[in-house]
């Protein structure tokens, strides 16, 4: 049921961290034959990656992994009650390997906790505090003499002037 907690569901524009208010402990989704289309679509990466253990079952970890919206970026949506499940391992040290994996290609590893974000880089990670859900997320690699740095930007969204594509991701980090 941690899908129905720490991600943010936009039919019900539930902010991510807060139960869902069609969510009933020990019972589950309580309109779960006519949930939204989001929820229907939504499969962590628990239950599509044979690779994960039962240790990564989001309940146990405390924690959801999924693709972005962009279908590159790794989010990592943590429990607000359990802010530092990700950085347990097995757990950090898989996140940081996928990290410098995906680094290459342009595929980062973002974890969020309710507002805040972490960018999870080869080099270090980057905590880029309250980040709203229309905010972007950009990550520059730069060539440096020993290897690459990476920068992190957040570009806010103001409320004034909204973006065209609300919650539509790019190449950036949107949960």
């Amino acid at each position: 049921m941690m899908c129905c907690k720490v991600p943010y569901i936009q039919e019900f524009e539930k902010p991510p961290g807060v139960w869902c208010s069609h969510a009933t402990a020990g019972k589950g989704c309580m309109i779960y034959a006519s949930r939204p289309a989001s929820c229907q679509a939504f499969y962590c990466q628990w239950m599509v990656d044979a690779s994960l253990g039962p240790e990564w079952k989001p309940d146990r970890a405390k924690f959801v992994l999924y693709l972005q919206r962009n279908g590159v970026n790794l989010q990592v949506s943590v429990d607000p009650g359990f802010p530092q499940a990700w950085t347990r391992p097995p757990y950090y040290g898989r996140l940081k390997q996928w990290a410098l994996e995906g680094a290459e290609r342009g595929a980062f590893v973002f974890v969020r906790i309710g507002a805040r974000m972490i960018a999870l880089l080869p080099d270090r990670d980057e905590d880029m505090g309250e980040v709203g859900l229309d905010d972007e997320v950009m990550v520059a690699r730069r060539r440096a003499p020993t290897g690459f740095t990476y920068e992190v930007e957040v570009i806010r969204c103001l409320p004034s002037a909204p973006s065209p594509h609300p919650l539509r991701p790019a190449a950036s980090a949107r949960s």
